[in-house]
C-alpha cells in the first residue's frame, strides 16, 4: 500500500510538472516603453528578455547575437548599446535609442540558441516589435529578412484593447502554413490571475498562407510566437544532435481609451 502511495505521488507530482510546463510558453522578449516616440520624448528605453510573459518566470537570456532597428530599408547595429540589466529576477539587457526624423523602426533581437533540458532542444525566438515615430507610419508591414517571422498585416501600433490583430508568419522569407502561434499577456506587475492553465497561452492556427488572427482583449503588451522545427539541428549537452525549435516572436502593444 506504502509503495502504491509512493507511485501515486511521483505520478501526480509528474503530471503536475508537464501540466505546469505545457501550460507556460517560452517569449523572447523585446519591450520598449512606449511603441510610438513623440517629440516631447524622443528617447525610448527598453529591454531584452527571455520569459514566460503571463506567469512572470524568466530565464537567462545571454547576451544577443544580434540586435539592431531597421527603418526605410536600412538597418543599424544596436548591439554595443546594450548593458546588462535583470529582468524577473534573471539576466537581461537594456537600451534606448533616440529617433532623429519621423519613420517607423522595428527593433529586431537574434539570440544565442537557448538549451532547454526539460524539451531535449535548442530554442531560438527571432523577436522584434515596431514603433512609430513622429506621426510617421510608412513601412511597418516590411519584413527584416530573419530566419523566421511575423509580418504584420494590421499596423502594429496605435491599437486599442479588444482591436484583432492579423499577421503572417514567414520563415526563410515565404509563408510558414498552418502553423501554430501562441500568443501571452505580459502581465507586468502581476495584476491578472488566469482562470485555468489553458488560459495563460492562447493558441492559434495559421491557413495555408501563414495568416492568423487574434483579438486581445486587455491593454498592455501582447507577444505573438509562431512556433516550427528548423531544418538543422544542433549538437547538445550529451554530444548527441538535438532539434532546434525557432520562435517568430512579435510583440504589439495595445492601449485602453483615454478621457477628456
Amino acid at each position: 500500500m506504502e509503495r502504491m502511495r509512493r507511485s501515486f505521488t511521483v505520478l501526480s507530482v509528474t503530471v503536475l510538472t508537464l501540466w505546469a510546463s505545457a501550460a507556460m510558453a517560452h517569449f523572447g522578449m523585446v519591450i520598449p516603453q512606449g511603441n510610438v516616440i513623440t517629440p516631447e520624448q524622443k528617447t525610448v528605453s527598453m529591454e531584452l528578455s527571455f520569459s514566460h510573459p503571463f506567469a512572470l518566470i524568466g530565464m537567462d537570456l545571454v547576451k544577443p547575437k544580434a540586435f539592431f532597428v531597421a527603418t526605410e530599408g536600412k538597418k543599424t547595429d544596436l548591439l554595443p548599446s546594450l548593458s546588462p540589466t535583470k529582468v524577473m529576477d534573471h539576466e537581461a539587457w537594456k537600451a534606448s535609442f533616440t529617433a532623429k526624423r519621423p519613420g517607423v523602426y522595428t527593433f529586431g533581437m537574434e539570440p544565442v540558441p537557448y538549451w532547454e533540458p526539460e524539451e531535449n532542444c535548442f530554442i531560438i525566438h527571432y523577436t522584434k516589435t515596431v514603433l512609430a515615430a513622429f506621426g510617421d507610419e510608412s513601412g511597418w508591414d516590411e519584413p527584416l529578412g530573419m530566419k523566421t517571422e511575423i509580418l504584420p498585416l494590421t499596423r502594429p501600433f496605435g491599437n486599442y484593447a479588444g482591436n484583432s490583430f492579423t499577421g503572417q508568419v514567414l520563415r526563410d522569407g515565404a509563408p510558414l502554413p498552418n502553423a501554430e502561434v501562441e500568443v501571452e499577456y505580459y502581465n507586468r506587475d502581476a495584476r491578472f490571475a488566469a482562470p485555468t492553465d489553458y488560459h495563460v497561452t492562447q493558441v492559434v492556427k495559421a491557413d495555408a498562407n501563414g495568416i492568423f488572427t487574434f483579438t486581445c482583449p486587455l491593454a498592455g503588451w501582447w507577444g505573438f510566437a509562431a512556433l516550427s522545427t528548423a531544418d538543422f539541428q544542433m549538437k547538445g549537452p550529451d554530444g548527441q544532435m538535438k532539434d532546434v525549435e525557432l520562435g517568430a516572436v512579435l510583440w504589439m502593444q495595445l492601449d485602453g481609451w483615454k478621457k477628456k
